[in-house]
């Protein structure tokens, strides 16, 4: 009986060594048969796309936000922006969004194709294909838009078509901007040959 618990007390002590030595074994082996990072195995496209970055700067996904002089914040993004080329300040953008909120509680928001942010002059000039939905129940389309970037002013010189509380609507140019006689209040106006095609409640 004494022999075989000198015998399990000698194994036991003996795994106490081994079995540590046998994992760091094991370890050792992984280290190095470990597979040496071959810097030439680096994606093939990123240097070309370094290249392209520097030829051709852009932002991507860009978002600019402010505070206008009458109080309303505005927030420009898009899905890519590249500067202007030459001395002027500015950019152009594809696939803008624009939201602007208004102090008393409204709310516009525009999408366009495309769009020149003029620096020099604060506004952002949109085309292809915008469309501007208001928190009044507004929604009309249009192919270019002039939006001021300090203060509250968004205007329409070509033609609009779309849908009002009311029903559907048309007008040769409309605006969005604060009245000038009426500090924070806004309106949105349409003109030159407004045309409402009245839709009743419930129809």
């Amino acid at each position: 009986m004494r022999r075989d618990d000198n015998f399990h007390s000698t194994a036991v002590a003996w795994l106490k060594v081994a079995l540590p030595l046998l994992a760091l074994a094991i370890l050792s082996t992984l280290f190095l048969v470990a597979r040496t990072v071959d810097p030439s195995d680096a994606i093939p496209f990123a240097e070309v796309d370094i290249e392209d970055r520097v030829r051709e700067p852009r932002l991507t996904q860009p978002t600019w936000a402010g505070v206008t002089d009458d109080g309303a914040a505005l927030t420009i993004s898009a899905d890519e922006a590249r500067p202007q080329q030459g001395d002027a300040l500015g950019a152009s953008a594809n696939a803008l969004v624009l939201d602007l909120q208004t102090p008393d509680g409204g709310r516009a928001n525009l999408v366009a194709g495309r769009g020149m942010l003029d620096s020099d002059q604060g506004v952002l000039l949109v085309d292809g294909g915008v469309t501007v939905t208001t928190s009044t129940g507004y929604e009309v389309t249009t192919d270019a838009m002039r939006a001021a970037l300090d203060r509250t002013s968004l205007i329409s010189e070509t033609p609009v078509t779309g849908t009002a509380p009311a029903g559907q609507i048309t007008a040769g140019a409309m605006e969005i901007s604060q009245q000038p006689d009426a500090p924070g209040q806004y309106l949105l106006v349409f003109k030159n040959g407004v045309r409402l095609l009245y839709t009743p409640t419930g129809k």
